[in-house]
């Protein structure tokens, strides 16, 4: 695992109806917030929102094919929604590697998403190990 403290990597995504509809057929989540303009427009939101699965999912594709890379999945995470994600908005994943183990291939990560206008959508931080098959080169 060639990774190191202060390493940065980046991802982003443009959410579309067909990423929120595709997201409820695989998990359930039809909640009116995502799908029913009247009932999102008369709350806070004031329109439709994403799922925080799609926002955290973009995450899961940063550190399993950015960094740190293929093999690596979620130990534990720590975050908090800060903002609402609106279909259409423009959202970006950063993570920066905080700490490496000495003797183990376990990151723990700081981990921010924004949208396109610059709010924080998503913040908090993450462990994560990194798989390597037996005999591949580490």
């Amino acid at each position: 695992m060639n990774v190191h403290v202060g390493q940065q990597a980046s991802r982003s995504l443009t959410v579309t109806p067909e990423h929120v509809a595709t997201f409820a057929e695989l998990s359930g989540d039809y909640n009116p917030l995502h799908f029913d303009e009247q009932f999102a427009g008369g709350t806070k939101f004031g329109r439709l929102v994403a799922q925080g699965g799609l926002t955290t999912g973009l995450l899961h594709a940063l550190v399993a094919m950015d960094m740190p890379g293929p093999g690596t999945v979620f130990l534990s995470q720590n975050w908090k929604f800060t903002a609402p994600v609106y279909i259409g908005d423009t959202i970006t994943a950063e993570a920066e590697i905080v700490s490496v183990h000495a003797t183990k291939p376990v990151t723990e990560l700081r981990v921010v998403i924004r949208r396109q206008d610059g709010v924080v959508v998503l913040e908090g931080e993450a462990w994560c190990y990194t798989f390597t098959p037996a005999g591949a080169a580490g």
